[in-house]
């Protein structure tokens, strides 16, 4: 009975990505892996720390990138609903059932599956999920601040911050900025940009 846990990071973001995690945990934990958690009630250092020992113990994982382009085109929710097919799709192991976090299930999943409204503070396999689509999508939004510094995405991540606002004011929308999300689309809108 191979059961596979899916959760995202990067919803509510103005720019990167969103992630989309995969992972099938043993049915018997590690007790490395017995600190899982929802990722955002992890520190960054504990959520780091996790990442190895996931990938390592777990029977099979997968993370899945859906691009800013891909989230303009056909919407947040549809873009996320994508992801979480994508991920299960490159599970290379045959799935019971899959769990997935919040109260959504993508159309057209390969196998049974559950949603579970906050599922990534009450099920271990969501938890890595939450943990690994988190810390990937942090280490993209770090790289993606070496290419665009003067939007400071090394510290919010690429979400509506303050900074973040006021840095988009002065240098309008980079090519990784969503531009279907109501901020940067008013700016674009609006003949700032």
């Amino acid at each position: 009975m191979n059961v596979a846990g899916v959760d995202e990071a990067g919803r509510g973001p103005l720019a990167g990505p969103v992630t989309v995690a995969a992972v099938v945990l043993p049915k018997a934990l590690p007790d490395v892996l017995l600190a899982l958690d929802d990722s955002k009630k992890l520190s960054e250092k504990k959520r780091l720390a996790l990442v190895e020992p996931i990938k390592e113990h777990a029977l099979a994982w997968s993370l899945v990138h859906v691009p800013v382009e891909k989230i303009d085109q056909i919407n947040i929710f549809q873009a996320t609903m994508l992801g979480m097919r994508q991920s299960v799709d490159q599970l290379d192991i045959q799935l019971e059932n899959v769990l997935i976090d919040g109260n959504k299930i993508p159309e057209n999943l390969a196998y049974p599956a559950e949603a579970i409204v906050g599922g990534d503070g009450l099920v271990p396999a969501i938890s890595a999920a939450s943990i690994i689509a988190k810390s990937a999508r942090d280490a993209l939004m770090l790289r993606l601040s070496e290419r665009y510094p003067e939007y400071g995405f090394a510290q919010h991540k690429g979400y509506g911050t303050k900074a973040h606002m006021a840095a988009l004011e002065q240098y309008g929308p980079s090519p990784v900025h969503r531009k279907s999300f109501a901020p940067v689309r008013d700016m674009i809108q609006g003949g700032l940009f």
